[in-house]
Protein backbone atom coordinates (compact mmCIF):
# COMPACT_ATOMS: atom_id res chain seq x y z
CA UNK A 1 0.00 0.00 0.00
CA UNK A 2 2.82 2.24 0.54
CA UNK A 3 4.49 1.51 -2.65
CA UNK A 4 1.25 2.83 -4.30
CA UNK A 5 1.31 6.16 -2.81
CA UNK A 6 5.10 6.53 -3.59
CA UNK A 7 4.53 6.35 -7.32
CA UNK A 8 2.84 9.55 -7.85
CA UNK A 9 5.05 11.36 -5.03
CA UNK A 10 8.02 10.29 -7.50
CA UNK A 11 6.52 11.47 -10.42
CA UNK A 12 6.10 14.30 -8.99
CA UNK A 13 9.79 15.00 -7.70
CA UNK A 14 10.77 13.70 -11.11
CA UNK A 15 8.68 16.74 -12.91
CA UNK A 16 10.24 19.13 -10.50
CA UNK A 17 13.70 18.47 -10.67
CA UNK A 18 12.99 18.37 -14.68
CA UNK A 19 11.53 22.20 -14.56
CA UNK A 20 14.10 23.51 -12.19
CA UNK A 21 17.06 21.93 -14.44
CA UNK A 22 15.00 23.82 -17.51
CA UNK A 23 15.22 27.11 -15.42
CA UNK A 24 18.43 27.16 -14.52
CA UNK A 25 19.68 26.48 -17.83
CA UNK A 26 17.27 28.75 -19.42
CA UNK A 27 18.50 30.81 -22.51
CA UNK A 28 17.65 34.60 -21.72
CA UNK A 29 14.17 34.42 -24.32
CA UNK A 30 15.12 38.36 -25.51
CA UNK A 31 17.72 36.39 -27.78
CA UNK A 32 16.24 34.84 -30.52
CA UNK A 33 18.08 33.76 -33.34
CA UNK A 34 17.39 35.10 -36.54
CA UNK A 35 17.79 34.06 -40.07
CA UNK A 36 17.89 37.34 -41.36
CA UNK A 37 21.09 38.17 -39.25
CA UNK A 38 23.99 39.16 -41.41
CA UNK A 39 21.03 39.41 -44.45
CA UNK A 40 19.07 42.00 -46.37
CA UNK A 41 16.05 43.53 -44.88
CA UNK A 42 12.83 42.17 -46.60
CA UNK A 43 11.53 44.42 -49.41
CA UNK A 44 8.60 46.11 -48.59
CA UNK A 45 6.64 48.81 -49.38
CA UNK A 46 3.69 50.44 -46.99
CA UNK A 47 1.60 53.22 -46.27
CA UNK A 48 2.27 55.26 -43.06
CA UNK A 49 0.27 54.98 -40.00
CA UNK A 50 0.29 58.96 -40.04
CA UNK A 51 -0.65 59.04 -43.99
CA UNK A 52 -1.91 56.45 -45.46
CA UNK A 53 -0.99 58.33 -49.26
CA UNK A 54 2.72 58.22 -48.33
CA UNK A 55 4.68 55.21 -48.39
CA UNK A 56 7.47 54.10 -46.98
CA UNK A 57 9.91 51.46 -48.40
CA UNK A 58 12.87 49.25 -47.78
CA UNK A 59 14.32 51.41 -50.97
CA UNK A 60 13.45 54.15 -49.08
CA UNK A 61 15.91 53.48 -46.15
CA UNK A 62 18.97 52.53 -47.89
CA UNK A 63 22.38 54.40 -47.45
CA UNK A 64 21.39 54.92 -43.49
CA UNK A 65 21.72 53.17 -40.84
CA UNK A 66 18.57 52.77 -38.55
CA UNK A 67 16.68 51.35 -36.14
CA UNK A 68 13.02 49.07 -37.10
CA UNK A 69 10.60 48.86 -33.94
CA UNK A 70 7.71 46.51 -34.44
CA UNK A 71 4.85 48.07 -32.55
CA UNK A 72 1.36 48.65 -31.87
CA UNK A 73 -1.09 50.08 -29.64
CA UNK A 74 -2.38 47.12 -27.95
CA UNK A 75 0.89 45.91 -27.03
CA UNK A 76 1.52 46.63 -23.31
CA UNK A 77 5.06 46.09 -23.35
CA UNK A 78 5.64 48.59 -26.04
CA UNK A 79 4.48 51.00 -23.99
CA UNK A 80 7.19 50.41 -21.55
CA UNK A 81 9.84 51.26 -23.83
CA UNK A 82 7.98 54.18 -26.01
CA UNK A 83 10.06 56.87 -23.62
CA UNK A 84 13.01 55.71 -24.32
CA UNK A 85 12.11 55.78 -28.05
CA UNK A 86 11.47 59.28 -27.74
CA UNK A 87 14.30 60.23 -25.90
CA UNK A 88 16.34 58.71 -28.61
CA UNK A 89 14.69 59.99 -31.34
CA UNK A 90 15.66 63.72 -29.71
CA UNK A 91 19.05 62.67 -29.33
CA UNK A 92 19.09 61.75 -32.87
CA UNK A 93 21.46 58.99 -32.25
CA UNK A 94 19.56 57.21 -35.04
CA UNK A 95 17.03 57.33 -36.64
CA UNK A 96 13.81 55.13 -35.71
CA UNK A 97 11.58 53.59 -38.08
CA UNK A 98 7.93 51.80 -37.48
CA UNK A 99 6.43 48.71 -38.19
CA UNK A 100 3.12 48.90 -37.15
CA UNK A 101 1.62 45.25 -36.69
CA UNK A 102 -1.78 44.45 -36.86
CA UNK A 103 -3.08 47.30 -35.24
CA UNK A 104 -6.71 47.01 -36.81
CA UNK A 105 -9.98 48.50 -34.69
CA UNK A 106 -11.19 46.65 -31.47
CA UNK A 107 -14.43 46.35 -30.12
CA UNK A 108 -15.15 49.70 -28.30
CA UNK A 109 -13.82 51.80 -30.94
CA UNK A 110 -15.98 54.15 -32.42
CA UNK A 111 -17.86 53.23 -35.71
CA UNK A 112 -16.79 54.10 -39.08
CA UNK A 113 -13.20 55.41 -38.00
CA UNK A 114 -9.98 55.32 -39.93
CA UNK A 115 -8.78 51.47 -39.54
CA UNK A 116 -5.43 53.23 -38.41
CA UNK A 117 -7.61 54.63 -35.32
CA UNK A 118 -5.78 53.22 -32.55
CA UNK A 119 -2.27 53.76 -34.32
CA UNK A 120 -2.73 57.31 -34.88
CA UNK A 121 -3.98 57.93 -31.28
CA UNK A 122 -1.13 56.07 -29.83
CA UNK A 123 1.52 58.12 -31.71
CA UNK A 124 -0.55 61.07 -31.42
CA UNK A 125 -0.98 60.81 -27.36
CA UNK A 126 2.28 59.42 -26.81
CA UNK A 127 4.25 61.16 -29.29
CA UNK A 128 6.21 59.93 -32.18
CA UNK A 129 9.66 58.81 -32.21
CA UNK A 130 9.69 57.57 -35.69
CA UNK A 131 10.55 59.11 -38.66
CA UNK A 132 7.63 57.48 -40.81
CA UNK A 133 5.59 53.83 -39.77
CA UNK A 134 4.44 51.67 -41.65
CA UNK A 135 1.37 49.91 -41.22
CA UNK A 136 1.69 46.52 -41.67
CA UNK A 137 -2.46 45.80 -41.17
CA UNK A 138 -1.80 41.42 -41.34
CA UNK A 139 1.39 41.57 -40.30
CA UNK A 140 2.75 40.06 -43.98
CA UNK A 141 5.55 42.15 -43.89
CA UNK A 142 6.34 41.27 -40.09
CA UNK A 143 6.46 37.61 -41.36
CA UNK A 144 8.97 38.34 -43.96
CA UNK A 145 11.22 39.80 -41.23
CA UNK A 146 10.63 36.47 -38.90
CA UNK A 147 8.36 38.36 -36.39
CA UNK A 148 7.29 36.60 -33.30
CA UNK A 149 5.21 39.47 -32.01
CA UNK A 150 5.62 42.86 -30.43
CA UNK A 151 7.50 44.60 -29.90
CA UNK A 152 10.87 43.86 -31.37
CA UNK A 153 13.62 46.07 -32.83
CA UNK A 154 16.40 45.23 -35.34
CA UNK A 155 19.04 47.89 -35.72
CA UNK A 156 20.27 47.82 -39.77
CA UNK A 157 23.23 49.33 -40.82
CA UNK A 158 24.15 51.59 -44.42
CA UNK A 159 23.95 48.80 -46.41
CA UNK A 160 20.89 47.70 -45.70
CA UNK A 161 22.30 44.40 -43.96
CA UNK A 162 20.06 43.31 -40.90
CA UNK A 163 22.88 43.14 -37.44
CA UNK A 164 20.86 42.79 -34.64
CA UNK A 165 17.09 41.82 -33.64
CA UNK A 166 15.75 42.11 -29.82
CA UNK A 167 12.92 40.82 -28.95
CA UNK A 168 10.62 42.36 -25.59
CA UNK A 169 11.03 45.95 -24.80
CA UNK A 170 14.19 47.71 -24.89
CA UNK A 171 15.15 48.94 -21.28
CA UNK A 172 18.13 51.71 -20.06
CA UNK A 173 20.13 49.22 -19.21
CA UNK A 174 19.55 46.75 -22.57
CA UNK A 175 19.83 50.10 -25.08
CA UNK A 176 23.27 50.64 -23.06
CA UNK A 177 24.20 47.10 -23.37
CA UNK A 178 23.21 45.79 -27.02
CA UNK A 179 22.27 48.36 -28.83
CA UNK A 180 24.82 51.64 -28.26
CA UNK A 181 28.35 49.63 -28.82
CA UNK A 182 26.60 48.82 -31.87
CA UNK A 183 25.19 51.97 -33.17
CA UNK A 184 28.65 53.53 -32.62
CA UNK A 185 30.55 50.49 -34.54
CA UNK A 186 27.76 51.24 -37.74
CA UNK A 187 27.69 54.67 -37.79
CA UNK A 188 31.74 54.79 -37.20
Amino acid sequence: MKAKHLIPLAAFACLMALLIFGLINAKNVTIVPSALIGKPVPEFSLATVMDENKILSSSDLKGQAYLLNVWASWCSACRVEHPLFLEIAKSGTIPIYGLNTKDVPQDGDPPGQDKRFNAKRFLTLLGNPYVASGYDENGRVGIDFGVYGAPETFVIDKEGIIRYKHVGPITGDVWVKNFAPLIEEIQG
